[in-house]
């Protein structure tokens, strides 16, 4: 089977600790990256769960309380105003 060569960019601190860590597997980072495109040629996916970070209960209810106008402070036109509200 012909090979090919892939260049990849990665901040060189995690490239340092994946290279750590291949060579405590027994890998080397060619290796440890085709075992990585092997599995997502095989299950045709990522063989790993990507996701966003959900948000806690009060940063939801603060987004609802946003979308809906509810708990919200009263509208100021200068930052003069807003902290001699703040301060009172």
């Amino acid at each position: 089977m012909a090979q090919t060569n892939i260049n990849i960019r990665m901040d060189e601190g995690l490239k340092q600790q994946f290279d750590w860590l291949c060579g405590e597997l027994g890998l080397t980072m060619s290796g440890a990256f085709n075992i990585f495109a092997k599995t997502m040629v095989r299950q045709k996916r990522i063989p790993f769960e990507v996701s966003l970070e959900i948000p806690n209960e009060e940063t939801l209810a603060a987004m609802e309380d946003a979308k809906t106008g509810k708990n919200l402070s009263k509208p100021f036109r200068s930052v003069e105003a807003l902290m001699e509200d703040l301060n009172a």
